[in-house]
């Protein structure tokens, strides 16, 4: 997307690990594969994106 400032995880590395990127679009958070950003985005509400991030980190997902 033109205009998006996408970050990259900093859990991402430069030896091709997992490599995820964030950027907010229009009230709404894009997630991509930065390996990847041609593929698309994943469009989620601040509110879900704050709630995947609470589940990660409580290590509630097997990720």
């Amino acid at each position: 997307m033109n205009g998006v400032v996408w970050r990259k995880s900093s859990r991402s590395n430069t030896s091709g690990g997992e490599c995820v990127e964030v950027g907010q679009i229009s009230g709404v958070i894009g997630v991509r594969d930065s390996k990847s950003p041609e593929a698309g985005h994943l469009l989620l509400s601040v509110e879900a994106f704050g709630g995947l991030l609470t589940r990660i980190k409580a290590g509630d997902l097997a990720l």
